[in-house]
């Protein structure tokens, strides 16, 4: 059935005939007929019983925490010649993930092969002036530049192998190219700790500078939720509250961003069980309960403010009582609110302007 809705001057005369006594005070109690609120076009809801606990559901995305996220750079530039993994793999410590060709590493196997030998000739070197210095035959002068020149050549050696440890090689792989004659450009890289492969950005012949990301690691023990709240809803949740996950699983809030941007709140939350139905990157539904007692979901419409008081309007016979209210949470057109309410209580749920209007007195304040 539809109603043809009045005008705020049609409302004031039929507020003005239904409740005279109203003018310029604020009553608990309006009487309006049937007929008078149907011409009003006041619309009814009742009161359902409510579970033990009730809370508002709020929009969340499923992340890790950062020191559980890595990414596997390419440690020279080069071509990418294999890729040894797929995302959504899981890999150990020392897996191989990906080989490159690599001139740089070429040169930088050079470089190590020529500190080892001066180290060796610098060695030989200071080895035989100190013995001269001993038997008398040279000046000291010549020992101390012989093993100033030897802790030179140690000092190229060492920066040799530094550079290379820099690319992944292995410090038994470094040892065993200083002593050898043999150069590959070919590096294999591989996984330094046990994880998920969640993205993988190298190409099968892509050529890559150094530095640029290959692919990325991630450990799925813990997820945590970025959710989103409405900015008046912030101060609702606080760090140690439990909260519901849709699916089953369940959280606790670790912290609330105090800096709003816009009209919500960022809280972040840690999933305490149920993480293996979520996957990471997804949206999610989370709900933060709180003890129903005498908590009811009711449309935001049905709500009516005036300064700090609210209230909604709750029929009996032929007129409207007042009851106040508190706004537990709201999302969406819904909202939970505790009161002096039980179950069966009809309440208006639209128009409620006109009753408001009745409530304070036709020259109340303006709806807000």
């Amino acid at each position: 059935m539809s109603f043809i809705r009045p005008s705020l001057g049609a409302v004031a005369t039929l507020l003005l005939c239904v409740a005279p006594n109203l003018y310029a005070e604020v009553k608990s109690t309006i009487a309006i007929s049937d007929a008078q609120m149907r011409a009003l076009g006041i619309e009814l809801v009742t009161l359902n019983r409510q579970p033990d606990t009730v809370g508002a559901r709020f929009p969340a995305q499923v992340i890790l925490p950062p020191s559980q996220e890595s990414v596997v750079s390419a440690p020279v530039a080069g071509l990418v010649t294999q890729i040894l993994v797929q995302e959504n793999q899981q890999v150990r410590a020392g897996t191989p993930l990906f080989v490159l060709s690599s001139p740089q590493l070429g040169e930088q196997q050079l470089a190590l092969i020529q500190a080892q030998n001066r180290v060796q000739l610098a060695r030989s070197t200071a080895s035989r002036e100190r013995s001269l210095f001993k038997d008398g035959i040279i000046a000291q002068r010549r020992v101390i530049e012989a093993d100033s020149a030897l802790r030179d050549a140690e000092a190229v050696l060492q920066q040799a192998k530094m550079s290379l440890t820099l690319t992944g090689v292995s410090t038994a792989t470094i040892n065993r190219m200083a002593t050898s004659s043999n150069i590959s450009n070919e590096l294999t890289v591989t996984a330094k700790t046990t994880a998920t492969v969640t993205s993988l950005s190298a190409k099968l012949g892509q050529r890559v500078s150094a530095a640029d990301p290959l692919l990325q690691l991630a450990k799925l023990g813990t997820l945590w939720l970025d959710v989103q709240v409405p900015s008046g809803e912030a101060s609702r949740w606080s760090a140690g509250h439990k909260l519901h996950i849709a699916g089953g699983a369940e959280g606790v809030v670790l912290s609330v961003n105090p800096l709003t941007s816009g009209q919500t709140a960022r809280v972040r939350a840690k999933v305490t069980s149920g993480s293996n139905g979520l996957r990471l990157g997804e949206f999610v539904q989370v709900e933060l309960p709180v003890p129903a007692g005498a908590a009811w979901d009711v449309p935001i419409g049905a709500i009516a403010r005036q300064g700090q008081q609210v209230v909604v309007f709750v029929r009996d016979k032929a007129s409207f009582n007042a009851v106040p209210i508190q706004v537990l949470t709201s999302a969406g057109q819904r909202a939970k609110v505790s009161g002096a309410l039980k179950a069966g209580d009809r309440i208006a749920s639209s128009s409620v302007i006109a009753l408001k209007a009745a409530w304070q007195g036709i020259g109340g304040a303006e709806e807000e």
